[in-house]
């Protein structure tokens, strides 16, 4: 790679509001063999896809015939940077997903991006990935010299924490890392591992889905084992503890980022009009009203799941006769049966 193509990529992501950018070559990831143990160990729970898109992830360049490089860039989610208009404000969700979904907004810049670079180099290719696509993208952007697999398995960058969405471009211009790869800063720390309520982080490195509250609360589908449901705590949607607890991300945010780990939600009556509104509303009628955020990917009936489980661990009683009458609706009657014994026993 040329210093020119170097200076002139650097000229047109310099114009939007990315937090840092690399270069990487498309090659076997570094991190395959262990992802296949991952799925050997069904540690991916129910999302059959990552186990089906294995050959565009072990041979990155399959996805696209003109692919060589990536240019990868990360966006901050904290402070959010699309403030989305949530019918709920009180309730515990993921700092990610106070953001409306970045699969539109994240996408939309580096599509804009793409316009500019296909000025500069017109013939080449380019294509735009936020998270919709079969891409290793932490591998990628470990490549680019963007950040280090953290003992939590997120990304993690010294100067940045690991609050920060990953999109990459795929490009047939044959491009080299700018950046040395982050050596690994985790240390002698364990505080992630020690904070994860479920032990989702079997070991450093290594996360069980299975056990992981944001796939529980995201991902899963039907319902949520019983005995991971206490530990699911006050958490609606997904569960930032194994980042705001890294001493990385302190550094970077300060107390702000400290979460009160020891300490549930107050219950007051925003908050019980708010899961009130979860459990009366139709299916149907959550997806239309969270149909531009990422609480969307949950669907109806997972929310309603979730807000289930927060009554009961939060033992609003208030609210028993709306868990009853979800005991009507199959899909949740199991869950509505289980929250209403655990408020009867209070």
């Amino acid at each position: 790679m040329d210093s020119e193509t170097k200076k002139s990529i650097e000229s047109c992501i310099v114009e939007f509001p990315f937090t840092s950018f690399g270069f990487a070559p498309l090659k076997t990831p570094e991190t395959i063999d262990a992802y296949k143990l991952w799925l050997k160990n069904n540690f991916h729970g129910s999302m059959a896809y990552l186990q089906d898109h294995l050959t565009f992830k072990e041979f990155p360049k399959t996805l696209f015939d003109q692919s060589r490089s990536a240019i990868v860039v990360t966006k901050d989610y904290y402070p959010a940077p699309q403030k989305s208009k949530l019918p709920i404000h009180n309730l515990r969700i993921a700092e990610y997903a106070k953001s409306d979904d970045y699969h539109e907004w994240f996408k939309n810049q580096l599509d804009q991006l793409i316009t500019k670079l296909e000025k500069a180099f017109p013939g080449e290719m380019f294509t735009a990935m936020t998270d919709s696509k079969p891409v290793l993208e932490r591998d990628l952007a470990q490549q680019a010299g963007l950040g280090w697999f953290g003992k939590n398995t997120c990304l993690i960058d010294s100067k940045q924490g690991s609050l920060f969405f990953i999109g990459e471009i795929y490009t047939s211009l044959n491009l080299e890392a700018i950046k040395a790869i982050h050596p690994d800063r985790c240390g002698t720390c364990t505080r992630c591992i020690d904070a994860c309520p479920t032990g989702a982080i079997i070991e450093p490195y290594v996360l069980d889905a299975n056990k992981c509250i944001s796939y529980l609360t995201i991902e899963k589908k039907g319902n949520i084992p019983e005995e991971l449901r206490p530990q699911i705590n006050d958490w609606l949607f997904g569960c930032d503890i194994c980042q705001t607890v890294c001493p990385w991300n302190e550094k970077v945010f300060g107390e702000e980022i400290k979460p009160k780990q020891a300490e549930k939600l107050t219950v007051t009556s925003e908050l019980i009009t708010e899961l009130k509104y979860l459990l009366t509303t139709s299916g149907k009628k959550l997806m239309k009203e969270f149909s531009d955020s990422p609480l969307s990917r949950a669907r109806g009936s997972g929310l309603k799941r979730n807000a289930l489980i927060v009554i009961a661990n939060l033992g609003i009683k208030e609210l028993i006769q709306e868990v009853i009458e979800c005991k009507k609706q199959e899909s949740i009657k199991e869950v509505a049966t289980w929250c209403e014994a655990k408020l009867n026993s209070l």
